[in-house]
């Protein structure tokens, strides 16, 4: 285990290093605006690496949940607000991408220009979902089934431009098929349709299809992260079922106004690093079917930079409006 005083070490040496400021930072409460509402995976993220980061860096850090647009109300505000670091964003990562692709959703911020990466917090694969009596048990099957003609298979997703209609759309282009999208106000009412019966098929968050998995009311096919699923060892990977290049991860990481001074986002960075390796933190997130990832504010850069470059190219093939 990470102990307290290890990680104190690590971030009192970065701030001798820095400039005055860093040194003094953080003098009062660090603000972590979330823009959603709270219990999803991006708010219990957030009050996990919260919770240590107040302990260890000697201030609370307070979340704000700023929900609206799709999570662009709260990154708006972090994104507008002065780079002293004392207003943080803790947001997912592929939402944000998508949202700068999309030329109806393009926030009043660019992301790369207004916002700089600290560290990623936890990873969650989706997994494609279908209703219990649909004739298909793998990938294969579930092609071939949207192949065969007819109206068409039906997939329903947290909203126009989510993740989950994206990740339905990229997959449309990956497997050379035609699917129906329906879109929700919400993973919530996507999944009780999916129960129901209404529509055939979901790519949705492994937490938010956790309370169902054993219930007999859905079959999940394939996850589409790179490796297998913790929660879920026996379900194979897209990249397994025929679909090698195919991988969808929904990100969740802090990050901070541009102009926020370098020492302080490597404070930050080190502490969420050390964090994440701590066995209490990955059980919480595991619980949740979340995998705790941390990284530099270099590699989360270039994470955001592969989101946007996988989300245009999404969004240039199905014209997403």
């Amino acid at each position: 285990m990470i102990h307290r005083r290890q990680i104190l070490a690590g971030i009192a040496g970065m701030a001798c290093s820095g400039p005055l400021l860093a040194q003094q930072w953080p003098a009062k409460p660090v603000r972590v605006v979330t823009p959603y509402p709270p219990g999803g995976a991006t708010d219990i993220t957030a009050r996990v690496y919260a919770q240590y980061l107040g302990q260890w860096l000697g201030q609370p850090f307070v979340i704000e949940n700023r929900a609206g647009a799709g999570g662009e109300i709260g990154a708006t505000a972090v994104a507008n607000s002065a780079g002293d670091g004392y207003s943080l964003l803790f947001g997912a990562i592929g939402s944000l991408a998508i949202h700068a692709v999309i030329p109806t959703q393009k926030p009043p911020y660019d992301l790369m220009t207004a916002l700089t990466g600290i560290s990623m917090g936890s990873s969650v694969p989706l997994a494609i979902a279908v209703r219990s009596d649909l004739p298909a048990h793998s990938v294969a099957e579930l092609v071939k089934l949207g192949k065969a003609g007819g109206k068409g298979l039906t997939y329903g997703s947290a909203g126009n431009g989510s993740t989950q209609h994206m990740t339905g759309e990229y997959f449309q282009q990956a497997a050379g098929m035609k699917l129906v999208h329906i879109p929700y106000k919400g993973s919530a009412p996507a999944v009780a349709d999916l129960l129901g019966g209404q529509i055939d098929l979901v790519f949705e968050t492994l937490p938010a299809l956790a309370s169902q998995i054993g219930s007999g009311k859905l079959r999940i096919l394939a996850v589409t992260s790179a490796r297998r699923s913790d929660m879920l060892p026996d379900v194979p990977t897209l990249k397994e079922s025929g679909f090698p290049d195919f991988e969808v991860t929904t990100y969740y990481g802090l990050l901070a106004p541009k102009a926020t001074p370098p020492a302080i986002v490597g404070q930050l960075s080190k502490a969420m690093q050390e964090i994440a390796k701590m066995r209490e933190v990955r059980q919480t997130l595991q619980k949740q079917g979340a995998d705790a990832y941390a990284s530099s504010p270099e590699h989360t850069t270039r994470l955001i930079e592969a989101e946007l470059a996988k989300w245009g190219q999404v969004q240039k093939t199905a014209q997403v409006q």
